[in-house]
């Protein structure tokens, strides 16, 4: 499976000539979602959720579908009739090929003040690769590859490093990560990599890795 890296959370999957895309959202590049075959969204957030980029995908490929939970299917379902699956935790199903197994339900804890969204998690082939939107969201199954929320308004470094002990993935890459300067990430690489207990990787945008 190739494991493509996009601007902040999203990430493009390519495996026997077909394309599964999680979380083409607003801080994301604005073709990330092109060329989908079936396209995977955690929660609402506009860093995650993206009607312009969900919608250019969708025109361009009317065989593509996008499965989701309900908050973010109730803004584009009537667009894109029999085109959007809802999904809840626990949940499984085929999209473009790549088997997928819902996990989640609430957004990490922003601030006690601010309610909390609903958020889902989506594990991939049986493990080959984790995506858990905006929550320390452990599965309960054998993750290879952990696609690692590193910096974000509702975590710290410490919770970062934990999620990954408890995980324990083979490997982590870095996502949203739009917010941490170039500056920043020496110490987020040494921190997670010296602490976390799996071996810790950064994709730049546009990079890609075998996984």
């Amino acid at each position: 499976m190739k494991l493509t890296k996009k601007s902040h959370s999203c990430v493009r999957l390519e495996k026997d000539g077909r394309t599964l895309v999680l979380d083409p959202g607003g801080f994301s590049e604005e073709d990330a979602a092109l060329g989908a075959d079936a396209i995977l969204v955690t929660h609402e957030h506009p860093d995650h959720f993206d009607e312009f980029r969900l919608r250019a995908a969708m025109e361009d490929n009317p065989a593509a579908r996008i499965w989701t939970l309900k908050s973010v299917a109730e803004k584009i379902s009537s667009a894109f009739p029999g085109r959007v699956h809802t999904v809840g935790h626990g949940d499984t199903f085929t999209a473009a090929g790549f088997e997928v197994q819902v996990h989640g339900e609430l957004h990490a804890v922003i601030h006690p003040d601010i309610p909390r969204i609903t958020n889902v998690g989506f594990l991939v082939d049986g493990g080959k690769v984790f995506h858990p939107g905006d929550a320390l969201t452990v599965p309960g199954h054998r993750v290879e590859t952990l696609m690692l929320p590193v910096m974000a308004p509702w975590s710290k470094i410490s919770e970062v490093i934990d999620y990954v002990r408890e995980v324990r993935p083979l490997r982590a890459y870095d996502i949203h990560d739009a917010l941490l300067t170039d500056l920043a990430r020496p110490i987020y690489d040494r921190q997670i990599g010296q602490l976390g207990g799996s071996e810790h990787l950064r994709l730049t945008s546009g990079d890609s890795a075998e996984v």
